[in-house]
């Protein structure tokens, strides 16, 4: 890999190897998490990029620095049929990462002890790149990126990550202040460790970094010490430092993986009524401008955690708001796989039965505010719990549904079905609950 700091990677690499990382437990299953399921799962940058669904199985994910195969076993729950192979640095964390998979059942999950420099040597293209975590403690993410790129598939998607440098700035101090002490001069043991513990249990609660920094537990957990105190090689970028590496990358930015948390707009009081500049030059502003406004303005993000692909491999589509009946017509609809689970379909009915609301955002909490689906919505889009269904159908089900006006009782018309219809699925799918794909 051109440019890279073999002594750093080395360092890294021991770091990881004394240390491996995360630390879950080989039985805990990541089932339960549907919001990381959903990131996992290729279905949603692809949706984002091209409006279309595809099926996973057949697909071939690459984990990364798959570490102790945490991710990897997301990525498979996530990609039911698809092939998982994961690279780490560490050795030992791929022993446990393969572990991992065949504790959970995923017996053809495959694992490498190599770099990511040797990605071309697996001798295969990949449908979907996982990088997390990983790319900030590389020497050259540039380098990274292009490797990866190279065993990319043309319509595939990479997901890395930055650190912040905004977010993440108290910790680089508190790095620079452990390296002046020499703590990370080798690869941290325990020793180092306790002398961080030691060090910021000793100073006075308001100092600054240890108000912006230090958390009580981390004296139970060291693993946090090692990953934000002493991480070899860690650093931040910004937002226009992210663009810039994906353009030297010969990569095409996708979309922020939790875009609807990069709402600029949402930041401001009245979004309606913003400062006379803000509110003249605002449309006019890039996607860029708009995130790294949103970074400057708000720097809550601890990642800048991105999707991109190979430029030029977006296939054209109009957004759902754009939609003219006519589109509408053809529209076949998807519930998101992450909700096409059997708690989510008890739920489901037992609402729909007690003709109680349905609270969607339970079992995919996506917007961090709550969503509540009428019983009639949610019984309209039972089907969708089996497979998906042409707008037709689902128009046809209201009618049957609620066949008359709950006021003026009479009968409900085509027209007005559709439109109801349309209304409730053109709000499911801003929130990322269906996904509609028109099929000319």
């Amino acid at each position: 890999m051109d440019n890279q700091n073999p002594d750093l990677l080395e360092k890294i690499r021991q770091q990881f190897e004394t240390s491996p990382y995360p630390i879950n437990p080989l039985e805990h299953s990541p089932k339960t998490d549907s919001s990381w399921l959903y990131i996992q799962n290729l279905i949603t940058p692809y949706y984002l990029r091209n409006q279309r669904v595809l099926e996973t199985p057949g697909k071939i994910i690459l984990d990364a620095g798959c570490g102790t195969g945490y991710s990897s076993l997301v990525l498979a729950e996530a990609n039911p049929g698809a092939q998982i192979i994961g690279v780490d640095l560490s050795e030992k964390s791929v022993a446990i990462a393969q572990q991992r998979l065949q504790v959970h059942g995923f017996e053809k999950a495959e694992f490498y002890p190599i770099s990511i420099e040797e990605l071309p040597k697996l001798g295969k293209e990949f449908d979907y790149i996982n990088c997390d975590e990983v790319l900030y403690l590389l020497p050259n993410p540039v380098s990274a990126l292009q490797i990866m790129r190279s065993v990319l598939k043309p319509e595939g998607i990479i997901r890395s990550n930055l650190h912040s440098s905004v977010n993440r700035f108290p910790y680089f101090r508190a790095q620079e202040l452990f390296k002046m002490m020499g703590l990370m001069d080798d690869t941290p043991q325990d020793m180092a460790m306790e002398l961080v513990c030691e060090t910021m249990k000793a100073l006075k609660d308001q100092v600054l970094l240890k108000r912006q920094t230090w958390n009580a537990s981390f004296e139970v957990n060291r693993n946090n010490i090692l990953t934000n105190y002493l991480l070899q090689g860690d650093k931040g970028f910004t937002i226009p430092e992210m663009f810039s590496i994906l353009e030297a990358s010969g990569l095409e930015f996708i979309s922020m993986v939790n875009w609807r948390q990069w709402d600029l707009i949402s930041l401001f009081k009245e979004p309606d009524d913003l400062p006379v500049f803000l509110g003249m030059s605002l449309p006019e502003t890039s996607l860029q401008e708009r995130l790294h406004l949103f970074e400057l303005l708000h720097p809550v993000h601890r990642l800048l955690d991105f999707w991109c692909g190979h430029p030029h491999q977006a296939q054209s589509w109009i957004p759902v708001t754009e939609w003219t009946n006519s589109d509408w017509q053809d529209v076949r609809v998807h519930l998101h796989p992450q909700l096409r689970t059997p708690a989510v379909r008890d739920e489901m009915i037992r609402c729909i039965t007690q003709l109680n609301p349905f609270e969607i955002s339970k079992h995919l909490p996506l917007r961090g505010v709550q969503s509540l689906l009428d019983s009639t919505i949610a019984a309209c889009l039972l089907p969708l719990l089996e497979s998906a269904q042409p707008m037709s159908s689902l128009v046809e089900r209201w009618q049957q549904l609620r066949p008359v006006h709950p006021l003026t009782l009479e009968a409900t018309t085509p027209e007005e079905a559709f439109e109801l219809v349309r209304q409730a699925l053109t709000g499911l799918e801003d929130h990322g609950y269906v996904l509609l794909e028109r099929q000319s």
